[in-house]
């Protein structure tokens, strides 16, 4: 059942109440922001809609008639539970806002993003941050389901109903064991090569191993053969290369350790850039706020900052 008119508007019982409390509508006007007028004619407006005489004014003041002060006593009940009602909406909407749920692709996740976090907590401390990392097309799927605010991906393809935007650049690079026969090849190692020699890779619905074949196919029309093993992480892709089971393509990031200790090589790769945008998704449409809004700006800033920094 629908509010009467007569009542479905609290202003003006709250206006009453403050001047009850202050014993002058120019006082309750400057509680509420207003002008004298403004509150003398909602007063006026108020008495109309319930055909009833809730003030007697006068030039000491004014005061609530019998009747205004039977009527204020219930409107206080109402105003204290309207207060009460935005309160707890106001509650409900910083809890939301201050959860983030982030989904990422497993270079991003293992080796950008505890950055980007450190840097989100000095500019909302109060963020609280759930993160899950998983392949770039399980990424796009949790964005879509609204299961995650903000994604960011590695994979070439950026599915309908997401919104995309840069938020750094990576680069492949192939990895030997120290002693495969490729870690001596000085001139490197031709695309076609490449593309013809079982690697040990991710799932299919990596996003390396997707931006590999597409730059392959793209770049040089060339189809690579299966994997010589599919792996679930980079650090077991890591651990099985330096053990000997086959090249790899990984990202710079993932082996920067391992090329300084020299436990693995890095091979130049000849006829394809294997050079990448990684970028964060959210659902198109949709604009980001809160904790994600600064998490994507944070991104964004070193994105920049990185690019400049590289000599052209």
């Amino acid at each position: 059942m629908p509010l009467p008119s007569r009542v479905s508007d609290l202003t003006g019982f709250d206006l009453l109440l403050s001047v009850t409390r202050t014993g002058s509508i120019g006082r309750a006007a400057a509680e509420h922001g207003i002008s004298q007028p403004a509150a003398s004619a909602r007063m006026r407006l108020l008495e109309a809609q319930l055909g009833l005489a809730l003030i007697e004014r006068s030039p000491r003041g004014s005061r609530l008639t019998p009747v205004g002060a039977l009527v204020a006593g219930w409107a206080q009940a109402a105003v204290d539970a309207a207060a009460a009602l935005d309160a707890g909406v106001v509650a409900l909407r910083q809890e939301r806002d201050s959860r983030l749920r982030i989904a990422a692709s497993m270079t991003v996740a293992e080796y950008l993003l505890p950055v980007w976090l450190t840097a989100l907590r000095a500019v909302d401390p109060g963020a609280v941050v759930a993160l899950s990392a998983v392949n770039s097309a399980e990424v796009a799927q949790a964005v879509l389901a609204d299961a995650a605010d903000i994604g960011f991906i590695e994979g070439p393809e950026i599915p309908d109903g997401l919104h995309a935007e840069p938020v750094g650049r990576d680069t492949l690079t192939l990895v030997v064991a120290p002693a495969h026969p490729w870690a001596r090849r000085r001139s490197g190692v031709p695309a076609a090569e490449l593309a013809r020699t079982p690697l040990v890779s991710r799932e299919a619905a990596s996003g390396t191993r997707r931006f590999l074949e597409e730059a392959l196919r793209a770049q040089a029309g060339l189809e690579r053969v299966p994997p010589a093993a599919e792996l679930s992480s980079t650090t077991a892709i890591k651990a099985a290369v330096a053990a000997g089971a086959g090249p790899a393509v990984v990202s710079s990031l993932a082996v920067a350790a391992e090329l300084s200790s020299g436990t693995l090589r890095a091979v130049p790769v000849t006829g394809v850039d294997l050079t990448r945008t990684l970028r964060a998704v959210w659902t198109a449409g949709r604009r980001l706020t809160g904790p994600a809004r600064d998490l994507y700006a944070i991104a964004a800033r070193r994105a920049a900052v990185a690019s400049a920094s590289v000599p052209t």
